[in-house]
């Protein structure tokens, strides 16, 4: 599964026997449980309040309307009831997207503001349409995986200026590409059993081909603003290739 914002996976062990790999499934217990009625879905505030967040984000968010677009004309349309989940996740994740189901899931216990939200759809759809348009091998590539991070931390809004400074990480000069490299890192080790060493590896190997993949962006969103020009433009490439 895809993450958006790990700090770093949870260790468990087996006595005497190599771990195998749950593909970061651990980081998302609801996925393995009996769904619940909707009554009683609804009676929790966390659910609520993901379910309203999520709709705001899908109905006025750019970076989010332009990929639901991407994804529609890739032959991928999403739909809200059946790609999204709102669950209750481990404590160091935000969201993922499981490859399996093609769901997104949304951790309602720890999203908690608009923005975030917002943020976290993006990254997860950046992955359901790198899901869509290639054959990604989720699960036994870890470059492939890499791929996906790196789009979704350059495209997503992840390491822009202002949640950078956020995060009280400053830089000059190439400190967006650095902020996208360690959070690529950071996912891949948050859903992998694999060493912080494989995980470098993977993403400097694919990084500058896959950071200069725009796609459906055309253009690094560093802003909203630039989030609605990218969907302006996207709208508009649309309607001349219609025309041909």
């Amino acid at each position: 599964m895809g993450e958006g914002g790990a700090d770093s996976p949870p260790a468990a062990e087996k006595k005497g026997v190599e771990e195998e790999d749950d593909f970061g499934y651990r980081l998302f217990p609801d996925r393995n449980k009996k769904p619940q009625s909707f009554l009683v879905r609804s009676l929790f505030t966390f659910h609520n309040k993901c379910q309203l967040m999520l709709r705001l984000t899908l109905e006025t968010n750019p970076y989010a309307r332009l990929l639901l677009e991407a994804l529609k004309q890739s032959g991928c349309t999403v739909f809200n009831d059946r790609h999204f989940s709102c669950e209750n996740c481990d404590g160091c994740v935000s969201g993922g997207f499981d490859a399996a189901t093609s769901q997104i899931v949304l951790c309602q216990n720890n999203i908690r503001q608009q923005s975030h939200m917002n943020r976290v759809v993006t990254h997860e759809l950046i992955h359901a349409f790198d899901h869509c348009r290639a054959h990604v091998d989720w699960f036994k590539n870890v470059k492939h995986l890499a791929c996906s991070e790196i789009r979704a931390a350059n495209l997503s809004g992840d390491c822009t200026l202002m949640n950078e400074i956020a995060r009280f990480k400053f830089g000059l000069k190439g400190h967006h590409q650095t902020c996208v490299r360690d959070r690529a890192i950071r996912s891949i080790l948050a859903v992998r059993k694999v060493s912080k060493e494989t995980a470098e590896k993977a993403v400097d190997e694919v990084f500058d081909a896959c950071f200069n993949d725009l796609e459906p962006f055309g253009r690094i969103p560093h802003s909203k603003a630039d989030a609605k020009r990218a969907y302006r433009d996207f709208q508009n490439r649309d309607r001349y290739t219609a025309n041909l």
